[in-house]
């Protein structure tokens, strides 16, 4: 008897038999090349499945050459893409996963084009996009056409590889949702002008697929249950469109937000500044007035809040997709009650939309493995077994043992402090970062199921490495503050963000905050001293706060700057102090910049790698490892990663 009653039953939609309520919803995993289905891509997907996720809907399949709105878009306008859409049914299919794709047309939502140039957008109308600043052209009758029949010849594709059926993308302000919105649709003719010809491209892509595919052929509609966006399309709009186009649907799958701006956009992937399933009650209305079943996903990061949420007949399955990409288990182990074993998702966007961002396959920070399937999807054994020193208890000390322990070596990790997590002590210690704090508890239980012997409270010398006579020693003593030589007389306070962090200072009512890394350290320190009342700038070495964060992540930062008021300055080196005045230095211009008044000066300049204890071990014999902040100071993804390729190199 699972604890999940309502998440774990079946659904039936036309021809296909979901196992359970959990769907993997389309998104885009960078990991095509060439515009096909390739080996990485069916592996990622085959991960999913066999961990017991009942639905996966594969990534957008462009369906006109004018759907391009990335260089790495799956396309399904010829029929060359069927040999590996097919064998990604059949992997999918093999582990008792339904798999359906979307079919999409972004319209205006163009993001870039393979060859740097700028890309040919159309739409209904001539209604710029603020976003990505794209002016696309308006759609000619004749080019409808071939799109709805784009739409029909792509689904005919997939149905004969053997999907079992398609999602028709009308979400987050791309080309369907740029017909249905009257804000954006200005059209006069057959396709704009009253509610019934805004609906006119839908009913017609629709009736198309149906025609091209069969009776069991599932179809479904994915939508925004409103835009969050002044000009976007709300929610009244969205649900009256969903009843109408009712009888050509088999269900409805409601998200929310839109790609058109970067306050809507910001919803497509929500961060953890933003609470777990947190708009599923937008998708009630749309469970109460529609017959057939409807899904919702969005932050959705543990199985007992899907549950919550079906069991209160706010939808019937829960896309769960991050919490998918960070442990491709979770399925099964919520299904045999083995909650605690699950790697849950912190939401930090970093590896996931944050890769995708860059043009990099996406992958997680917790679970490097995402995305590296075809070389980390089954850990070896070791060929010989080794008694393994791991030397501190970060996220790089912690992912080295685990792995190492899983290969079969017998594996002890010591930590100078009485807790376990390094940096992520830290980090979690930000305004709305809390979660963070997750990979500590998740990588802690994943050492105890390792069998890991820890050592708290100890610190590792070359005697202490002697005594125990290992036959490897992983290193990941982490990083400290950086505090550069600056010239000051004392009278400005001048501390670090740790000590800020820990509150072993009062930083006075005259902050400025000096950012170096540009990440979430610095914009953090000055919400904080914000909050406590301070007055506060934030001087960035960068073009603007957060430049080496996700989007999503950033653009929620630069939203709370703005609201507490926190005065922000770009291109900012950090110079000196001198009585109450920092002094800085235009990067761009070289022009020297004046802050008087202030009481504290906080830093945020990066960190320094401890070394030293590779150097005290040399002349024993020893495989040394240096992995993490020791190696090079960067984040904890690379930290994970590094502790991952530790363990599989021993």
């Amino acid at each position: 008897m699972t604890q999940f009653p309502h998440l774990f039953a079946p659904l039936t939609l036309r021809g296909a038999t979901l196992k359970n309520r959990i769907l993997s919803t389309g998104h885009d995993t960078t990991l095509p090349t060439d515009g096909t289905v390739n080996d990485a891509l069916i592996e990622y997907h085959r991960a999913r499945a066999k961990g017991g996720v009942g639905l996966i809907i594969t990534q957008v399949a462009g369906v006109h050459e004018t759907a391009r709105y990335t260089s790495h878009l799956l396309m399904a306008t010829t029929d060359a893409c069927i040999p590996g859409y097919r064998r990604l049914a059949e992997a999918v299919h093999a582990e008792g996963a339904v798999i359906f794709s979307q079919l999409f047309h972004p319209g205006r939502e163009i993001m870039e084009s393979a060859d740097g140039l700028l890309a040919v957008a159309y739409a209904p109308s001539a209604v710029p996009n603020e976003r990505f600043h794209v002016m696309p052209r308006v759609l000619s009758l004749e080019m409808i056409e071939k799109i709805i029949a784009g739409y029909a010849s792509a689904a005919a594709r997939l149905h004969e590889a053997g999907f079992d059926g398609v999602e028709f993308v009308a979400s987050h302000g791309y080309l369907p949702s740029q017909f249905l919105n009257p804000r954006v649709n200005l059209r006069q003719d057959d396709y704009g002008g009253s509610d019934a010809n805004r609906l006119r491209f839908l009913r017609q892509v629709l009736a198309a697929i149906r025609a091209a595919t069969s009776e069991d052929f599932v179809i479904g509609l994915r939508i925004s249950a409103g835009d969050r966006d002044e000009d976007g399309l709300t929610l009244p709009e969205a649900l009256a469109a969903c009843v109408a186009l009712e009888p050509a649907l088999d269900f409805v799958n409601v998200t929310t937000g839109t790609s058109a701006s970067v306050g809507g956009a910001v919803h497509i992937a929500p961060p953890m500044a933003y609470p777990a399933a947190y708009f599923a009650a937008d998708a009630a209305p749309f469970r109460k007035a529609l017959k057939i079943p409807v899904f919702v996903a969005g932050r959705i990061n543990q199985p007992h809040e899907a549950e919550a949420i079906i069991a209160s007949g706010k939808a019937d399955v829960c896309g769960m997709t991050r919490a998918l990409i960070c442990d491709p288990a979770m399925p099964a182990k919520a299904k045999a009650g083995a909650v605690e074993d699950i790697r849950a998702c912190i939401a930090c966007n970093q590896a996931c939309i944050g890769h995708f961002h860059r043009g990099l396959p996406i992958s997680c920070i917790q679970h490097p493995e995402t995305g590296r399937e075809l070389t980390y999807g089954t850990l070896k054994p070791a060929s010989r077994r080794k008694r393994v020193m791991v030397v501190g208890g970060g996220p790089a000390g912690m992912k080295a043992a685990i792995t190492a322990a899983k290969r079969g070596h017998e594996v002890t990790l010591f930590e100078s402090s009485t807790q376990l997590g390094g940096q992520a002590l830290l980090a979690q210690l930000l305004p709305k970062r809390a979660e963070f704090g997750g990979i500590i508890t998740n990588l802690s239980r994943e050492m105890e199921l390792a069998q890991v012997q820890i050592r708290r409270g100890v610190t590792v010398t070359r005697d202490l490495v002697q005594a125990e006579a290992p036959d490897a020693v992983i290193i990941a003593t982490g990083a400290r503050p950086y505090v550069p030589d600056l010239p000051t007389d004392g009278q400005v306070q001048i501390v670090t963000a740790w000590q800020v962090l820990r509150r072993e200072v009062r930083l006075g009512a005259r902050v400025v905050v000096a950012d170096w890394r540009c990440d979430w350290i610095a914009p953090g320190l000055a919400e904080m001293a914000a909050r406590d009342g301070a007055r506060v700038t934030l001087a960035v070495n960068g073009l603007h706060p957060g430049e080496a964060l996700p989007l999503y992540v950033r653009d929620s930062i630069a939203a709370e700057l703005h609201r507490l008021q926190v005065e922000v300055r770009p291109y900012m080196r950090l110079f000196g102090t001198a009585e109450d005045t920092v002094y800085l230095q235009h990067t761009a211009s070289g022009d020297a910049v004046e802050i008087a008044g202030v009481d504290t000066l906080v830093l945020s300049l990066g960190h320094l790698p401890v070394t030293g204890l590779a150097d005290d071990l040399a002349g024993l014999g020893l495989e040394v490892i240096e992995i993490g902040d020791c190696l090079a100071p960067r984040t904890a993804e690379e930290a994970v990663y590094d502790g991952l390729k530790a363990g599989v190199r021993l």
